[in-house]
């Protein structure tokens, strides 16, 4: 959130993906305002998910009519190609989902915080790999961590409590669980801020992580919108 200079968004309204939504067809039919023909024909299938196209989006910009959707489309294409990257130079369909919904306040943190995490740790558990997410917003977080940039760091020379960081209560468990879900546009995540307190040796404790790693799952297969709908809850 300080990142993101986003503080006075209600944090109390994150963004989870609802079990049914409108189209992908609707959605960019109400964020462009162009017609279902036009629409139609912009839509590709990108593996296993439907996308746009930037080049089309781009020209889109540059003849619209109406300058706040030249605007709409201009941040709908951020989104989806540097914050929420996945098929290289087309928007997902997922982002449109979220983008859409980005006028009711609803606060975009939670789920850049789980893409960044899950991209991390898959890199991590694989020992190599690509991060996917928002390279900007991560080289941003190191710079902020670190109080000299030099070949030769030391350990003296990051401070992992970030100087803009405002102490305040850490939400620590959702619920019945004994860790934070995440809920992110292609899947979902636990995330134990505790775990991580620990790691910076904020404190020493005991950590309740049975069945942990099991809970990340994607959005897709049997079952899935029953476990959203109790993360939602939580």
């Amino acid at each position: 959130m300080a990142l993101l200079w986003c503080s006075k968004i209600q944090v109390d309204r994150v963004y989870s993906k609802a079990v049914n939504v409108s189209t992908f067809l609707k959605k960019l039919m109400n964020i462009t305002r162009m017609s279902e023909q036009w629409v139609m024909t912009q839509i590709k299938q990108k593996g296993d998910s439907k996308c746009i196209p930037w080049k089309n989006l781009k020209n889109l910009i540059l003849a619209h009519l109406d300058t706040k959707k030249k605007v709409y489309v201009f941040a709908l294409s951020i989104y989806g190609l540097v914050v929420f990257p996945k098929a290289l130079g087309h928007v997902d369909e997922a982002v449109t989902d979220l983008f859409d919904r980005l006028d009711r306040r609803v606060t975009p943190v939670p789920v850049i915080l789980e893409e960044t995490f899950r991209s991390l740790n898959a890199c991590r558990k694989a020992g190599g790999g690509r991060f996917i997410g928002c390279v900007q917003l991560l080289l941003a977080w190191f710079h902020s961590h670190f109080w000299k940039v030099d070949k030769n760091l030391q350990e003296e020379d990051i401070e992992w409590r970030a100087p803009w960081l405002l102490p305040d209560e850490i939400l620590y468990r959702c619920g019945g669980f004994d860790w934070v879900y995440l809920l992110r546009i292609w899947g979902a995540v636990g995330y134990a801020p505790l775990l991580v307190l620990r790691q910076y040796r904020s404190r020493q404790l005991v950590l309740a992580t049975q069945g942990l790693a099991k809970c990340e799952f994607s959005y897709k297969g049997d079952g899935y919108k029953k476990k959203v709908r109790e993360m939602s809850s939580a």
